[in-house]
């Protein structure tokens, strides 16, 4: 059995600006399959709008109130929300609010950079 720590973790950036730390994947336990996530959207901050072309991802929301854009669609989401994302579809968050906005992410294959795709920003995809 491996157990790990949401604590010990060390934080890093993904590709669309979040800030994560991985719980289970390929940087920390041996999960072959799937990853799992605590990401950050500060207060005032947002994701760039992206895709992943292989993974689905799971965004269950801990804390925090912000929006969720899927398909270009907006809509809000806080603490207890969980929203499908699946492979090939743009989403982006957004956190107009005072505190971080904080979530779960679960994504199956695991994250990796190279599935994902910006759609804005300065490293967007033409």
């Amino acid at each position: 059995m491996d157990v790990g720590n949401l604590e010990a973790q060390t934080p890093f950036t993904t590709l669309d600006g979040s800030t994560i730390r991985e719980i289970a994947g390929p940087r920390t336990l041996p999960s072959r399959n799937q990853s799992l996530a605590e990401a950050t959207v500060p207060a005032g901050g947002s994701t760039f709008a992206h895709y992943h072309r292989e993974s689905e991802e799971l965004y269950f929301f801990t804390a925090g109130r912000g929006r969720l854009m899927v398909g270009g669609e907006w809509t809000d989401v806080g603490p207890g929300d969980c929203a499908v994302l699946p492979p090939g579809t743009e989403h982006k968050l957004e956190n107009p609010n005072d505190e971080p906005l904080v979530l779960l992410c679960c994504c199956s294959p695991s994250y990796a950079h190279e599935d994902t795709v910006l759609t804005e920003g300065p490293d967007a995809a033409p």
